[in-house]
């Protein structure tokens, strides 16, 4: 009874984030549904109904689904003023950088990150002729625009009045007049962790040449906002981009070299270490939205590895989707990242085990075989999705991936060690530099091979909406159609 009313409770709240993505419903709708759904609820209790009130519960969570909706569903502000704070770290492009800038209502001077009211974010677009940081108090001169939508290479629409929505910002000015008023006004950890990131990078960017230092910076910290037009795409054709996202992947391995560190000790310890560094390193990496994700759904990973129940672990995963979804009920539609990680993650903790007794054939050393399963897993998983959002699948990632996953673990490795060291002494970190540098200059020669094949990807801009629904229906019924069926027939 106490699992059905937990899933009543979130499957309910998220539907109701779900179709308020997509429907307007007016304050008092909610409010009514909210009202018969606790009156229906009393009498079930009354009569001792369980099914009665798993659904008068399920009514209930999809309500408040639809209320927390609505709370961020605001307009953006009519007046804004041309001045802000800058409150994320530049966004270093290759041919320009983007400033997330916290925008106040018109006439109200700034004197620190904590005046309010605020109104909204604004992303502007500048060149490199001046330097900015987070903190730094900024007004500018130039034309507010308000975002519009646009259709990508690949012939689908990009919603990117939502994408930006997201996240708070609701305007864009590009290439404006940019003024520094003044600096420091950001929150003092955050500015002390991406100080601390930006002098990583620079020890490694001054150890390791482009592009293999790109490719590093994506690797540690998720950093491929520099990467080329023609880099970019060869991740993409060859299915890898996932290894330069700061995916649950990445975070894993840091969690499982810190593991590794604690072997001596309690297998639960090295589990309590792993997950610790997770924090931590999502703290370093500036603890992002994507970070964040990616950090939940790498602790869910070791949680099941700690466990061995994936009932357990299903749990644990819908309860930090909830959680996600209920601090930003916009991630839950107009976030792609957070919905590849989910599906990734549920291939990962589902699928992956039940398809490899066919990968027995692949030795298990350098965990090969359980690269094979884990990879396979997920582009089953995921390339409906990809060819309905994005258009584009990978014809070559399997092989891909498999030959490039065993080294990422040591790449990343020795990408510490030579930031670490190059912060300590210069000659210390040469050698972990020049190991760094074979390993990334293998795998961006493995990209390259594989991304100059024809074919190498292929393109579907009309995959129609109603095939990949109806792939997603047959996938829960072979994951999951037993408990499912099990929820509905056993008895309360």
């Amino acid at each position: 009874m106490q699992g059905r009313i937990l899933y009543s409770i979130c499957f309910g709240f998220l539907a109701g984030v779900l179709l308020r993505s997509f429907v307007f419903i007016n304050w008092y709708v909610i409010w009514l549904l909210t009202i018969v759904g606790f009156c229906v609820m009393l009498v079930f209790l009354l009569d001792r109904n369980n099914w009665g009130i798993v659904g008068s519960v399920f009514v209930l969570a999809f309500s408040l689904g639809m209320f927390r909706f609505a709370i961020v569903d605001i307009p953006a502000p009519i007046n804004v003023s041309n001045s802000g704070i800058i409150v994320d770290a530049p966004d270093i492009r290759e041919n320009n950088q983007k400033l997330t800038v916290l925008l106040a209502p018109q006439g109200l001077a700034l004197d620190s990150l904590k005046a309010r009211p605020f109104s909204a974010k604004i992303l502007i677009t500048t060149d490199f002729e001046n330097s900015y940081k987070y903190g730094d108090e900024v007004s500018f001169n130039g034309e507010i625009e308000k975002p519009e939508n646009f259709i990508t290479d690949q012939g689908k629409e990009f919603d990117y009045i939502n994408y930006l929505r997201k996240d708070g910002i609701y305007y864009i000015s590009s290439y404006p007049d940019i003024k520094v008023v003044s600096i420091g006004h950001g929150n003092f950890i955050k500015n002390t962790l991406f100080s601390v990131k930006e002098k990583f990078l620079e020890k490694v960017n001054s150890f390791i040449p482009n592009p293999e230092n790109l490719l590093m910076a994506g690797l540690i910290l998720g950093e491929k906002s520099a990467f080329s037009e023609d880099l970019r795409q060869k991740f993409v054709d060859t299915g890898t981009i996932h290894i330069v996202a700061l995916s649950g992947y990445n975070v894993t391995i840091v969690a499982e070299w810190i593991m590794k560190l604690f072997t001596f000790l309690p297998f639960y310890f090295g589990i309590g270490a792993g997950i610790l560094a997770i924090l931590l390193f999502v703290l370093m990496t500036g603890a992002s939205s994507t970070a964040i994700r990616a950090g939940i759904m790498a602790s869910l990973a070791l949680l099941a590895r700690a466990t061995g129940r994936n009932y357990d672990v299903a749990r644990a995963l819908i309860l930090a989707a909830i959680i996600m979804v209920l601090i930003n009920p916009f991630i839950l539609v107009y976030d792609v990242s957070f919905q590849l990680s989910f599906i990734a993650t549920i291939a990962v903790i589902f699928l992956s085990p039940r398809i490899e007794k066919h990968f027995m054939w692949i030795t298990d050393k350098f965990k090969l075989r359980d690269i094979a399963s884990v990879t396979t897993a997920a582009y089953i998983l995921v390339a409906p999705f990809i060819l309905y959002k994005m258009g584009t699948l990978s014809l070559v990632a399997l092989p891909a991936n498999v030959l490039i996953l065993p080294f990422i673990p040591w790449t990343m490795l020795f990408g510490f060690l030579t930031g670490f060291a190059g912060l300590i002494y210069h000659w210390l970190a040469v050698p972990f530099g020049y190991l760094s540098y074979i390993f990334l200059n293998y795998e961006l020669k493995v990209i390259d091979f594989f991304a100059n094949i024809p074919l190498a990807s292929i393109q579907l801009p009309h995959f129609p909406l109603i095939l990949t629904i109806l792939i997603y229906i047959y996938f829960t019924h072979r994951l999951f159609g037993r408990t499912i069926k099990q929820f509905f027939t056993e008895p309360l």
